[in-house]
């Protein structure tokens, strides 16, 4: 009886592992996509448009900007992805590098830019490190998330993108630092720089808001 069960399920086996689908990764896609297959391009843009996308808008607060620099970096993808190296990092990464290297250019046209500060205050903290109990993270907690995003905008831009990566595409150092082409230190530096900056920002917004907490309790005492 055992025998005749495994002969009646073996055909049903055989079906299934030859139907289940084998999702390809990014660099089969993309190896497809150079060779000049839509559907692998029209995948892989599902797959990674949402990440450099939200780049783009967190970095410039322009929806408009972000759709396009989105077009932009695909279309780059299709130009040079040949120059893509998996040793590397992950095709993300690539990806988000051509972001960034395309919302400076962007924004500089513009002139969204505000003026670089000099690279030594780079060098400020570069020994501290993450923790749970960080001031930023208490603070934000009690702020709404637009206050964050304006506050994020009005980085310079150097402190802004590391926060970016970090913070809200919440890359580890090492992936920042692919990202941005950059030593892990410098990540480092800037992500510290950048969080007091925020501090900084965000402390007249929470002060006001509880002096306004203040006004209504009077009103109604």
């Amino acid at each position: 009886m055992r025998a005749s069960n495994e002969l009646t399920l073996a055909p049903i086996v055989k079906i299934l592992e030859t139907t289940t689908p084998v999702t390809p990764d990014d660099c089969e896609l993309l190896r497809s996509m150079l060779a000049g297959d839509e559907e692998a391009l029209a995948t892989l843009y599902r797959r990674r448009q949402g990440s450099v996308y939200r780049f783009a808008l967190q970095m410039s607060g322009s929806p408009s900007l972000a759709e396009d620099v989105t077009q932009e970096v695909f279309m780059a993808l299709l130009r040079d992805g040949t120059t893509y190296d998996s040793a590397r990092g992950p095709l993300n990464w690539f990806l988000l590098g051509i972001a960034r290297n395309l919302v400076r250019q962007r924004l500089g046209r513009e002139h969204f830019y505000t003026a670089l500060v000099d690279d030594q205050v780079d060098c400020a903290g570069a020994s501290e490190s993450r923790t749970a109990s960080d001031p930023l993270d208490e603070l934000t907690r009690s702020e709404t998330i637009e206050t964050v995003r304006k506050a994020v905008l009005s980085l310079p831009p150097r402190y802004r993108e590391v926060v970016v990566l970090c913070e809200l595409q919440e890359l580890s150092y090492a992936e920042a630092a692919r990202v941005m082409d950059c030593a892990i230190g410098t990540v480092r530096s800037r992500l510290h720089r950048g969080r007091s900056l925020l501090i900084e920002k965000m402390q007249p917004a929470r002060e006001e808001k509880a002096a306004s907490g203040v006004k209504t309790a009077r009103c109604f005492a």
